[in-house]
């Protein structure tokens, strides 16, 4: 494996998946790849940013193309995001340090996962000294003490917002995992095939949990990640979220469901401009991004892309993933005659 992306002839964001499973072990590619049940969820996110297409607009005088954006009043270089995953280190030594220090070189925002390989603390150093911005994800433990030890920590560690997930209450059929007894619980005399829940998350979790995480937060923004239904991202933002994430935790937990290209548009139009949307799942492409954007989205993120890029290469192999969307966001958003992501409509869109 060389130790540049390109040397080993990486153009696009998918060139790396290839080398990322001949680099893991199988059980732990099965893990990252796999989704839910006949995975054909996993195929439609992709499949569902493939259209509408685009009415390109000519003759646009562009001689720049900027795509800094806003979230939460924060300006951004980029709105391509990395979405939290776990146990990044199962995929390179550096796991989260790794993928810190690449968010911090290429202007990302990094959603650091509830389930870290590398201390908080640590991954707060390498923002802090590289003047990066990380969030931090939060799943609701039955524990809630434990929670609220873990946020105050990412608090303490710099994190600058929270993301609640809430699309977990229960675990998703998928079936290497179980077959090979990948993340098996704790000895209870429940088997993988019969197992529904799991024992250490609180199943049990409604609007009052996103206040109790509002209060622990203080005055830190705190994101729900997601949501898939109109309703509910209304419901987020009365009950004090400061944003929503649109989500079906990539296709994982439940198969044949709606793909969040699909899903975002409805979403969009219930929020109404009262607070940021971003959206995940199945962004491969440059025109992915400009197409969620297009759609309404504020920004986006992406997850298995950027472990691809981590599992071959580590920092570089990240960093590469995030410069290669970047760039062709640029190219299509010159290609269809904007020059701002400010200035991306619908109308950019074949109606």
């Amino acid at each position: 494996m060389a130790q540049s992306p390109l040397d080993d002839g990486v153009i696009a964001v998918k060139d790396f998946e290839s080398l990322a499973r001949d680099n893991v072990a199988p059980h732990i590619w099965n893990y990252l790849s796999d989704g839910a049940g006949d995975q054909q969820a996993l195929l439609e996110n992709e499949v569902a940013w493939q259209e509408p297409w685009f009415a390109p607009k000519v003759m646009a005088g562009l001689t720049q193309v900027d795509t800094t954006v806003t979230l939460n009043g924060q300006q951004l270089q980029h709105p391509i995001l990395l979405a939290p995953t776990a146990m990044a280190m199962s995929y390179h030594p550096d796991g989260e340090a790794a993928t810190m220090r690449a968010a911090v070189r290429t202007g990302t925002t990094y959603i650091q996962s509830t389930l870290s390989g590398v201390p908080i603390e640590e991954l707060g150093n390498i923002a802090r000294e590289g003047g990066g911005d990380w969030w931090f994800q939060v799943y609701l433990h039955r524990d809630r003490a434990f929670t609220q030890s873990l946020v105050e920590a990412a608090l303490a560690a710099g994190a600058s917002s929270l993301v609640l997930t809430v699309d977990s209450p229960a675990l998703g059929a998928r079936d290497n995992d179980r077959r090979h007894d990948w993340g098996q619980m704790p000895e209870d005399g429940i088997s993988m095939h019969e197992r529904v829940f799991n024992p250490f998350l609180d199943s049990a979790v409604g609007w009052s949990d996103l206040q109790w995480l509002r209060d622990v937060a203080g005055d830190v923004p705190v994101w729900v990640k997601g949501i898939l239904r109109a309703d509910d991202a209304v419901a987020a933002i009365d009950h004090g979220a400061a944003g929503v994430m649109v989500s079906n935790h990539g296709a994982r937990n439940l198969d044949t469901i709606v793909p969040t290209a699909v899903a975002l548009p409805a979403i969009v139009e219930a929020m109404d401009g009262r607070a940021p949307v971003v959206v995940d799942g199945g962004i491969r492409r440059g025109t992915d991004v400009l197409r969620a954007l297009a759609l309404g989205a504020d920004a986006v993120m992406v997850g298995r892309p950027y472990i691809w890029g981590l599992a071959s290469h580590g920092e570089a192999g990240v960093a590469h993933v995030v410069e290669i969307l970047r760039a062709e966001l640029q190219m299509a958003m010159a290609l269809v005659g904007v020059d701002s992501v400010a200035s991306i409509t619908e109308d950019i869109l074949w109606s």
